[in-house]
């Protein structure tokens, strides 16, 4: 938190040093903001046109007439709604599991001294040094030899663990002084109740920031959902739209509009809602030294 504070008043001292004041900021801002959210408008304006007004001399962002009658087409032509239910319960058990196994994880690493706990952690760690497709084949053959080709249970498998999330959840249980969990054990409180009970609520923040990490890198995975699935009844969002854009070819701007903007909504209404508890918690999930 400090950290990320300190940061915070290094920009604003470097703007006051080069002469910007508070509203020149907010207007910089607001033009990268519109500059970054361009495409997405863009993509939302294609998504409620019609075909004969996606190419005109001049661009029209406001569709005139509104026309909502892509995404019914879509989701005829695809079964959208198959791949978001898969992509939910893919997302929400990867992050349940995560958040289990790095709970667990981190209070042993931060809470208990063993004989080589160091060692252990630093090979835990050397998974976030290992890119996602070095390991792709062994994971395959894994799936595999567990005849868990194409089923939900091969996209989530690999993922039910986190070197990352054990980390950040690893530097938050450290903050917390031992003086507090050894008054606890003194009153009887058990290892696991202390865990749940003290740390787990006072690393809040870091939890929500890594639960926001998982969602979106799992919600937008592509290369291993493709890897182990076969059939519509298992695929995701982004293997149902690649599909759905080879199908199309390129040719109908609108279907293919409505159809992203159809996959990518969720996460940015999630963000829209919940966007101050999202900053909020990444600044507050800095790691302190």
């Amino acid at each position: 938190m400090k950290s990320s504070r300190g940061l915070i008043s290094g920009f604003e001292k470097a703007f006051r040093l080069i002469g910007i004041n508070n509203l020149h900021l907010h207007l910089m801002l607001l033009f990268v903001s519109c500059i970054t959210m361009a495409p997405y408008l863009w993509a939302l304006s294609t998504s409620l046109k019609r075909r004969i007004d996606v190419f005109t001399p001049v661009p029209m962002w406001i569709p005139r007439p509104v026309f909502f009658g892509n995404y019914p087409q879509v989701f005829s032509m695809a079964p959208f709604a198959i791949y978001l239910v898969n992509t939910i319960i893919v997302v929400a058990a990867i992050l349940l599991a995560q958040v289990l196994t790095t709970t667990l994880a981190a209070y042993v690493f931060s809470r208990m001294k063993f004989r080589g706990s160091h060692i252990l952690f630093a090979l835990f760690l050397i998974q976030m040094l290992l890119p996602v497709h070095a390991i792709i084949v062994p994971n395959y053959l894994t799936m595999r030899s567990l005849k868990l080709l194409d089923t939900r249970l091969a996209v989530m498998l690999p993922f039910w663990a986190s070197g990352y999330g054990t980390f950040l959840l690893r530097q938050a249980f450290r903050q917390v002084p031992r003086d507090f969990e050894d008054a606890a054990l003194i009153d009887g409180c058990s290892a696991l109740r202390f865990l749940f009970s003290v740390l787990v609520p006072l690393a809040k923040p870091t939890l929500i920031a890594f639960g926001l990490i998982s969602v979106v890198t799992h919600w937008n995975d592509f290369f291993w959902p493709l890897v182990v699935t076969d059939s519509p009844r298992i695929r995701t969002l982004t293997i149902g739209l690649a599909m759905f854009v080879q199908q199309e070819s390129g040719a109908d701007w609108t279907l293919l509009m409505a159809a992203t903007v159809f996959v990518t909504a969720p996460l940015m209404l999630l963000f829209l809602v919940f966007q101050r508890r999202f900053v909020e918690s990444f600044m507050s999930a800095g790691i302190k030294g």
